[in-house]
C-alpha cells in the first residue's frame, strides 16, 4: 500500500511540476515598449509573468491625465521600483480612457487586454483558490508564503494612495480589473502577505495599482 501511495504521489507531483510555469505556446516572450515580458500558460489562459512597466514616471503627488502619453508612478518615486515591481497606474490611465469595461486593451500590448472579473474568476478557480500559488517564491510569509506553482509570479508591489503616499510594499498587491464596482470604484485582484486567500475587492479609481495583461 505504501509503494502504491508513493507512486501516485510522484505522478501527481510530476504533473504539477510539468504544468507549472510553462510559457504560452508559440509566444514565450513578447517585446513591448522596449522591454521583454515573459508569458505563462495557466489553464486555458495566457498571462504575462511580469507587471507592466510602461510609460513616463510622474511624481506621485500628480494625477495621471489623458494627455496622449502613458504615465506611471514608481513606488517611493524611485525608478528602480518600477523596474522590479512594475509601474502603478490609476484605473482610467490603465484603460487609456476607453469606454466599456471588458476586454479593453488599455496600456497592454496589441493582442492583449486588461483582465476583467471573469478573467480573474477563471484564474482563481484554475489555481484552486490558492493565492500562494500566484505569488512568486520569496513573496509573503507563514501561511501566505508564495510557492509560485502556477508561474504567475505575483510580487507584493504595494499601491499609491489618494494623497500621493505609497503603502504596502512587500505586504500586498492589488492588480486592476477593467470591471466597474460602482460609481467611484473598480474591481481588482488582491493578494496579502500573510494569507493564502485570493480576494476581488473594489478600489477607488484614483489609487495607483499594478497592471497585468492577459492574451486575447
Amino acid at each position: 500500500m505504501k509503494n502504491i501511495f508513493n507512486s501516485a504521489f510522484c505522478i501527481i507531483l510530476f504533473c504539477s511540476i510539468a504544468w507549472a510555469q510553462k510559457p504560452c505556446p508559440g509566444i514565450p516572450t513578447i517585446k513591448y515598449a522596449g522591454k521583454i515580458y515573459h508569458t505563462v500558460q495557466i489553464g486555458s489562459q495566457c498571462w504575462l509573468k511580469e507587471n507592466l512597466n510602461v510609460g513616463v514616471m510622474i511624481d506621485s503627488a500628480k494625477t495621471q491625465t489623458n494627455n496622449g502619453s502613458i504615465e506611471k508612478y514608481c513606488y517611493r518615486n524611485d525608478p528602480a521600483n518600477c523596474t522590479k515591481y512594475g509601474g502603478l497606474y490609476q484605473w482610467n490611465e490603465a484603460l487609456q480612457y476607453a469606454s466599456g469595461t471588458s476586454k479593453i486593451k488599455g496600456i497592454c500590448p496589441a493582442g492583449w487586454h486588461l483582465p476583467d472579473t471573469s478573467d480573474f474568476n477563471k484564474l482563481t478557480l484554475t489555481v484552486n483558490k490558492n493565492g500562494k500559488s500566484l505569488k512568486a517564491v520569496g513573496q509573503g510569509s507563514g501561511n501566505g508564503a508564495g510557492t509560485n506553482n502556477s508561474g504567475f509570479s505575483a510580487l507584493l508591489s504595494g499601491s499609491r494612495g489618494l494623497n500621493g503616499a505609497f503603502f504596502g510594499l512587500n505586504s500586498y498587491t492589488y492588480i486592476w480589473a477593467s470591471s466597474v464596482a460602482n460609481s467611484t470604484e473598480s474591481y481588482d485582484l488582491y493578494l496579502n502577505r500573510s494569507e493564502s486567500y485570493i480576494y476581488q475587492s473594489g478600489s477607488q479609481v484614483d489609487y495607483g495599482l499594478s497592471v497585468r495583461c492577459i492574451k486575447n
